[in-house]
C-alpha cells in the first residue's frame, strides 16, 4: 500500500513498470509474455520495446514458437531483417534477438484493439506448411 493512513487495496495487474529519474512510473510491458529461451528467462515485451524503438518500424509483436524454440518478430515497417538484427544487436543480448522476422502490412487486432497474437501465429504456421509442400 502507498498510504499509511488507511488500508488500500492493491491490484496485481500483470504490468511491468519502472520508475524514471523524475520518480514517474513508466510502463514497460506485460508480465504474461515471459518465456525461457536458450536457458534465459526473457520478457517478450523487452524485445518488442527495443524493436519498436528502431527508426523505420511502426508496430511490433514477438511470439515464442515453443515447439521449434524460435522467437518470431512480426513487424510493420520498411526495414529488412539484416538491418533489424544489426540495430537490435546494439540494444539487446544475442539470445534475445528474434530468430525469425516477419514483415506484415498491418497487425491483426482483437475486438479489444490488442494485437491478435493467435492470428499472427496461425498465419505463420500456415505459411511454414505451404513452404514444406512446395
Amino acid at each position: 500500500p502507498l498510504n499509511k493512513a488507511y488500508p488500500e487495496i492493491i491490484y496485481r495487474t500483470g504490468d511491468l513498470a519502472r520508475y524514471n529519474e523524475e520518480g514517474e512510473l513508466i510502463f514497460l510491458s506485460r508480465k504474461d509474455y515471459q518465456i525461457k529461451h536458450m536457458g534465459h528467462r526473457i520478457e517478450l515485451g523487452e524485445i518488442e520495446t527495443a524493436f519498436q524503438a528502431l527508426d523505420g518500424i511502426s508496430r511490433v509483436c514477438c511470439i515464442y514458437d515453443e515447439p521449434n524454440t524460435k522467437i518470431i518478430g512480426f513487424y510493420v515497417g520498411e526495414l529488412e531483417a539484416k538491418e533489424i538484427i544489426e540495430r537490435l544487436t546494439e540494444r539487446l543480448p544475442r539470445f534475445m534477438i528474434p530468430n525469425v522476422f516477419r514483415q506484415v502490412d498491418e497487425m491483426p487486432l482483437t475486438k479489444n484493439g490488442k494485437i491478435d497474437r493467435k492470428c499472427l501465429m496461425e498465419e505463420y504456421r500456415e505459411s511454414m506448411q505451404n513452404r514444406v509442400k512446395s
